[in-house]
């Protein structure tokens, strides 16, 4: 039971991590899932690939059965993380300019520039940083 909790933490830490104020880093977002849902990811879920997409879908087939701080938590954190994934896509678009002028890189490749993006003080607009921040990077 404990084991198949530490694997699906372990999964869900490998996911890329979503922004804005109203949403939290991704392993913020686990430890919540784990502690509010452990349990019942263990009843309900075995067997399950514990992607986010498959695991939400076992949490809603279940509702039922979830504790009422499980429902409320699983919805909160799954919300999070579409958060940050849609805000990391972002990033790119936010910061084209930066990309490729400021950090020679390529919008194709954003990930890449990350850490210019972050470590460079100068020539990064407002709308970058706050993308950069939104995306959980800095």
């Amino acid at each position: 039971m404990v084991r198949g909790s530490i694997t699906l933490i372990v999964l869900l830490l490998g996911m890329p991590s979503l922004a804005t104020a109203e949403t939290m880093s991704f392993g913020d977002s686990i430890g919540l899932l784990a502690k509010s849902c452990g349990a019942e990811i263990v009843a309900n879920c075995r067997g399950v690939n514990p992607d986010s997409t498959r695991l939400k879908e076992c949490l809603s087939r279940n509702r039922d059965v979830l504790s009422q701080q499980c429902q409320s938590d699983y919805l909160t954190t799954f919300d999070a993380i579409q958060k940050r994934v849609a805000a990391r896509v972002t990033v790119a678009n936010a910061c084209q300019r930066e990309i490729v002028k400021v950090c020679g890189g390529s919008t194709k490749e954003t990930s890449k520039s990350i850490p210019c993006l972050i470590s460079t003080p100068k020539g990064i607009s407002n709308n970058c940083l706050k993308a950069v921040d939104d995306a959980g990077y800095r």
